[in-house]
């Protein structure tokens, strides 16, 4: 997009996993695209010093955790900069009773523990509302049945965590779940993969907790599913609007009129009817509000 609007783009991709950057170079090399429009810049915070303080960079738009992308946005801003930070997520799911039970669950698993819970969109927290609460055993048992393994073999449904720090950042907040007076319905720690014994895999982990417990106040980017109860829409919605992020919400349901009220009157940058991962097209990836973005602006123009 920002090649096509005019500009020349460097792309500065995390120093964990650059592999997918190198990707995309080397395909517009090969489409044609001129030497120069697009550069890929490795490193660790003194390249993201330099982005944010070359006086020859007009603006920055950046995806990743809040600690970033608040010095980024300080950064880059005090230095003349436009900037769009898009910052941390904690994506919300409403569970009714009229919802179509087996979609509705494999889709929940699907988004939830897919990628291992590693991208901005995973789902974070399933709100359950009235008699859905009792559909959580079957939740769990699906969840159980994913495959833990290397992420190069096919069969695997659940692959590695990205760094050790990770993994025990993870296993850290399930931890403090039960410590803080929740249950562990799915307990993924511990999870051993053959041929791998030292690898960072976390297995699929589901979670009961209420809204005040540090599991579902951080954004825990791994494979942890948080069931937050809720006593009927308006206090789900209630649940999702308190919260103070604001990236991406769905909800299953087979009614029309449930289905726009909670369109209407919940407060998250992309909405999800019938669908797990509420990513509208791949053109328009990520647009949150509250506290997912700072810049006041949404990723795309307008509102």
């Amino acid at each position: 997009m920002s090649i096509a609007a005019g500009n020349s783009l460097i792309l500065k991709p995390s120093e964990r996993d650059p592999g997918a950057s190198m990707i995309i170079a080397e395909l517009a090399e090969r489409a044609g695209l001129p030497k120069g429009v697009l550069s890929i810049l490795h490193g660790t915070k003194p390249a993201v010093k330099f982005l944010c303080e070359e006086p020859r960079l007009k603006a920055i738009s950046f995806v990743g955790s809040d600690q970033a992308g608040k010095y980024i946005y300080d950064t880059a801003g005090s230095h003349g900069k436009r900037v769009q930070a898009n910052l941390g997520a904690k994506n919300h799911c409403i569970l009714m009773p009229d919802a179509n039970k087996n979609f509705a669950l494999n889709s929940i698993v699907g988004a939830a523990f897919g990628a291992a819970g590693q991208r901005c969109m995973a789902l974070s927290v399933l709100v359950t509302v009235g008699d859905t609460n009792d559909w959580l055993p079957d939740l769990v048992a699906r969840a159980s049945q994913l495959k833990v393994g290397n992420g190069f073999d096919p069969e695997t449904e659940v692959g590695p965590l990205i760094t050790p720090a990770a993994k025990e950042r993870v296993e850290g907040l399930i931890a403090s779940c039960e410590a803080q007076g929740g249950n562990i319905l799915l307990d993924g720690r511990g999870v051993k993969v053959p041929n791998f014994e030292h690898g960072n895999f976390v297995g699929p982990t589901i979670l009961e907790a209420d809204t005040t417990m540090d599991c579902y106040q951080q954004e825990i980017f791994g494979p942890v599913l948080t069931i937050v109860k809720a006593k009927d829409l308006n206090d789900a919605i209630r649940i999702i609007n308190e919260n103070r992020y604001g990236n991406g919400t769905s909800i299953f349901t087979q009614d029309g009129a449930t289905a726009r009220k909670f369109e209407r009157t919940v407060e998250a940058g992309q909405i999800g009817i019938n669908v797990p991962i509420p990513v509208p097209l791949p053109m328009f990836a990520w647009s949150g509000n509250k506290g997912s973005i700072l810049g006041g602006a949404s990723l795309y123009g307008k509102a």
